[in-house]
């Protein structure tokens, strides 16, 4: 058996929610029909691993959508409006296996660019009256989604946006990217991810004080994960993902990885010594470093587009 996509559709019209249930219905997706924001909201927490939100234009939707940008939620989505507001979209795919390649191929060219969006530059608005394309919107939702370098284009940001706030939402994003993308591997055969960066956020290009904030919140999570790391506790996997993910996109260079390592060891000797304990303990968490690196390198392994990885023949 295949896996299923997963659709939350979170649509106030009884009209366009049977329609969209109905065109959908059978083996190749997982539907639930949420009705109202406290249960959407409810239920995206215990079920993050949605694969696609579909959603209608209406007087709360940006609010809700404000919540999910706020807690960092990133999705593909589905926006049935009256009149979407991004014209000028490739067409959609007329094959469900081909349509990911075919629209992933052209994504950079579409809103990622754009400004005219309720949650995320890489969603997919549908005209009501076009309902009966839900499946391909779907393709396309997807497609575009992993194609997806931030959440906000930099000519939408504020000057004063957190820097540190982007690149957590930036690795919360590549997370649900590759989640995603693992999915469809098993499905499709598609490999088309990989992660674009943006330079304004990276390390060395901060202000001194947004660079202090962020190699603080970096040693704070890794302190975490040495707390963690020999403990039968299986969260620590996801902890060095999400270390991991926030060096990427700020181009932390591995230098400061070690750097950062190798204070944590002294505070901990400091502490062990003043407890009366053996340091040598603390040779163990080599292992925690080595695991650090090792995931990084498949990080930048795949940041590297199938095309350019495969090479001239």
């Amino acid at each position: 058996m295949l896996p299923q996509l997963s659709i939350g559709i979170f649509v106030r019209s009884q009209e366009i929610a049977a329609s969209a249930i109905e065109l959908l219905r059978g083996d190749r997706y997982a539907l639930t029909h949420i009705k109202s924001v406290a249960e959407f909201l409810g239920f995206l927490k215990q079920n993050y691993h949605l694969d696609c939100l579909i959603f209608e234009v209406d007087g709360d939707l940006r609010s809700l959508l404000g919540k999910l940008q706020e807690r960092s939620i990133f999705l593909p989505a589905v926006i049935f409006s009256p009149q979407p507001g991004v014209e000028g979209m490739p067409e959609a795919p007329s094959s469900y296996s081909d349509g990911f390649e075919t629209a992933a191929s052209s994504a950079n060219n579409s809103q990622e660019e754009s400004c005219a969006f309720f949650y995320h530059p890489a969603e997919v608005q549908l005209a009501i009256a076009r309902s009966s394309e839900i499946g391909s919107g779907i393709d396309r939702a997807i497609a575009q989604f992993l194609k997806l370098s931030t959440p906000v284009p930099v000519n939408y940001q504020s000057a004063t946006v957190d820097a540190t706030a982007q690149l957590t939402a930036q690795s919360l994003l590549s997370r649900q990217q590759r989640r995603l993308a693992e999915k469809l591997r098993e499905r499709l055969g598609y490999l088309g991810i990989y992660y674009k960066r943006n330079s304004q956020i990276f390390l060395r290009n901060l202000s001194e004080s947004d660079k202090q904030k962020f190699l603080e919140q970096l040693k704070s999570s890794y302190r975490h994960i040495l707390l963690n790391y020999f403990s039968q506790d299986t969260a620590v996997n996801n902890q060095i993902d999400e270390f991991v993910n926030l060096a990427f996109f700020a181009d932390v260079p591995v230098t400061q990885i070690v750097e950062i390592h190798m204070e944590l060891m002294d505070e901990f000797a400091k502490q062990l010594k003043l407890e009366g304990r053996n340091e040598e303990i603390l040779l163990d968490y080599r292992l925690t470093l080595i695991d650090a690196i090792a995931h990084m390198c498949e990080m930048y392994r795949r940041s590297i587009p199938k095309e350019a990885s495969q090479g001239k023949r």
